[in-house]
């Protein structure tokens, strides 16, 4: 009965393909996962949340972020795009860079724990006793904390998308959970953070060695992914600092306090973004194989699908939002204008399927262009922040990401 009722839903998903112009198929079983896992995210971000609300005051909260924020900005070291050249690697059955990724990545992360310990001298030297030492922990535990994520790339280069979903929901378990009891017994600054630091190294490498040992990735390796890997890495520099600069400035020129209401008001939105990217995570293995002459006589309908629903997303949160922060973050209800307005940076959603298609014929020339964005959003966060705080970071995204759409579209016409 259950394989004759899976039978007619394949069946039903099959005829439905003509009118989505997509992998019906594909999409209901790797979205399943994905979209299962994205949500576990959502609950389990949002439990850390609460915690962080009602446990923990604004200004020790302000100042845990912006320590996140600094050990983001030295993760440029660790060749983040490592795990997108891996997965594509993986998707035409060649993983040995898998082994070759992991030497690699933990190599260049002992340059970021170098720089990280000059940070935490300067410090120091400055006076301030509140950062150096959690700075000091941290150059011991990144190379190997980034280096390990790359498991999720195999798994997910394999299309192994359940087993992928399951080590990540166990991952988030766990590390919440402790998070959650260290705050409990402790407001200090630097036990969080080494709690922090401690749980997500060991549960990384932990799964980093379980799939290691039982999927045993083949040794066939395109010579052309590690250098590729560092493309991608460099490409990513930008973004990386635009992505965390926002935090560093605010933190920097209005405080801590400002920095833990902005981090509350992009809460939300930012974890509704990352359930949409399962689009992209999903597409990213099916695109790679395929000519650029396929990918571009289905793109446009696409596009306009997911122009759809961001404008759908977007109109439901603004409504909502008031609600579910009065209920749940009733000490941060001065965030609610900034997540509304904020939420509008989901406008860049077809655009970034776009960019997954560069990505997956290795389009270089294309990749490098649209770093442009993440230098536009840097512009002007040193315009507007100094300006207008929160507000100046809110304007300057939604700024960058209508230049992200045009400047994706106009790329894409020539692929």
């Amino acid at each position: 009965m259950i394989n004759k009722i899976k039978n007619q839903f394949d069946r039903f998903l099959k005829s439905t393909q003509k009118y989505t112009g997509t992998d019906n198929v594909y999409l209901a079983k790797g979205g399943f996962w994905l979209i299962l896992g994205q949500v576990s995210s959502m609950v389990a971000a949002f439990l850390l949340a609460v915690a962080f609300a009602n446990l923990l005051d604004p200004a020790t909260y302000g100042n845990y972020k912006y320590i996140l924020a600094l050990l983001g900005i030295f993760g440029i070291f660790s060749l983040d795009g490592m795990r997108a050249a891996v997965t594509q690697a993986a998707a035409r059955g060649l993983e040995g860079s898998f082994y070759t990724g992991f030497k690699t990545k933990l190599k260049w992360g002992l340059l970021g724990s170098l720089i990280t310990i000059g940070i935490a001298i300067y410090y120091w030297n400055n006076g301030n006793n509140l950062l150096p030492i959690p700075l000091l922990i941290s150059a011991v535990f990144l190379p190997l904390m980034y280096a390990s994520q790359l498991y999720g790339a195999l798994l997910n280069g394999r299309k192994l998308f359940s087993v992928l979903v399951s080590y990540r929901i166990v991952n988030q378990i766990v590390s919440v959970g402790i998070m959650i009891m260290a705050l409990l017994f402790t407001k200090n600054l630097f036990w969080l953070i080494a709690i922090y630091l401690i749980s997500h190294t060991s549960l990384n490498y932990f799964f980093y060695f379980l799939t290691k040992v039982k999927f045993q990735p083949n040794k066939k390796e395109d010579i052309r992914t590690i250098p590729y890997a560092k493309h991608l890495s460099l490409m990513g520099v930008i973004n990386c600092i635009a992505t965390y600069l926002d935090k560093i400035l605010l933190f920097t020129l209005v405080g801590p306090t400002q920095l833990a209401i902005y981090a509350f008001a992009v809460l939300v939105p930012e974890q509704i973004k990352t359930i949409t990217e399962n689009i992209n995570t999903l597409a990213f293995p099916k695109l790679a194989p395929k000519s650029r002459e396929e990918i571009k006589a289905n793109m446009m309908k696409k596009f306009w699908r997911l122009s759809l629903l961001a404008g759908a997303i977007i109109i439901l949160y603004i409504v909502i939002a008031p609600y579910f922060y009065k209920i749940f973050f009733s000490q941060y209800l001065t965030s609610i204008p900034y997540s509304q307005v904020f939420m509008f940076t989901l406008i860049s959603l077809p655009s970034s399927l776009m960019a997954t298609a560069f990505r997956a014929k290795m389009m270089k020339k294309e990749l490098y262009l649209l770093r442009f964005v993440p230098l536009t959003r840097i512009v002007l966060f040193a315009a507007l922040i100094p300006l207008y705080g929160i507000w100046g970071v809110i304007i300057a995204k939604i700024g960058a990401e209508i230049v992200s759409l045009s400047l994706a579209s106009f790329l894409f016409r020539k692929f």
